[in-house]
């Protein structure tokens, strides 16, 4: 769908609810980027769609952030969580840590909390957005702002071509709120165990597993392990 990609970001939201209406949902861990889209998407409508993955291991700050989203915009957050029988097979088996044993158990671990229970709820739905920006990652460079999955799935990125400033200026000039996390230092906010606040020069995604190296700082949701584009 590359006729959106020179669109700004509320045409293409105020197209996806058009079209999609009550099969279209945002999808965000209330951190600047999703909290730019739902700002932008409750001023065209008031009835969007909002879900978020509750991992179970979120920073108590997150869910604060929950609590100010309802009350500041009267919005039902529709609250994602993974298997219980998975996860209690996955703790019984690796511990409640085995993110920092290794790639792979790390991987397990976002596979169980986050990738299955996105796919149970995106088999509900028509299409969905999401706050990925390019600048963000090398991984993240080639996003598109549409694109439609094999299943006919859509999924959006309508800041896609945003740049930190650009987020960070919207968020000023129309009250936003934002996450607690960043005056503490982050600039990416997943599980608490999963996430630290970065120093100076890093770029972004540093806070992120770091203590993995030379490896694409991913969790499957929207990227392969190999950091291939994820056609969700």
């Amino acid at each position: 769908m590359t006729r959106f990609e020179g669109a700004p970001a509320s045409e293409i939201l105020s197209w996806a609810i058009g079209t999609y209406g009550n099969g279209f949902a945002i999808a965000t861990s209330f951190q600047k980027e999703g909290m730019v889209i739902l700002d932008l998407a409750l001023r065209i409508s008031r009835n969007v769609r909002v879900f978020t993955l509750d991992t179970g291991r979120l920073p108590d700050e997150t869910y604060s952030m929950m609590e100010t989203v309802r009350q500041r915009y009267g919005v039902r957050i529709e609250t994602v969580f993974p298997d219980r029988a998975d996860v209690e097979q996955l703790v019984q088996i690796h511990g409640p840590n085995l993110f920092y044993d290794s790639v792979p158990g790390r991987e397990r671990c976002c596979e169980i909390r986050k990738v299955r229970p996105l796919e149970r709820k995106l088999a509900t739905l028509q299409a969905w957005a999401t706050g990925l920006r390019r600048d963000q990652a090398e991984t993240r460079a080639g996003i598109a702002k549409v694109e439609q999955a094999a299943d006919g799935r859509v999924k959006i990125c309508p800041l896609a071509d945003w740049t930190a400033a650009a987020i960070d200026e919207y968020i000023v000039r129309h009250g936003v709120p934002v996450h607690p996390l960043y005056a503490r230092g982050y600039a990416s906010i997943g599980c608490a165990p999963c996430t630290r606040a970065i120093e100076p020069g890093e770029d972004e995604r540093a806070g992120r597993w770091w203590w993995e190296q030379d490896y694409h700082k991913e969790c499957g949701i929207h990227f392969s392990s190999d950091g291939s584009i994820r056609r969700a």
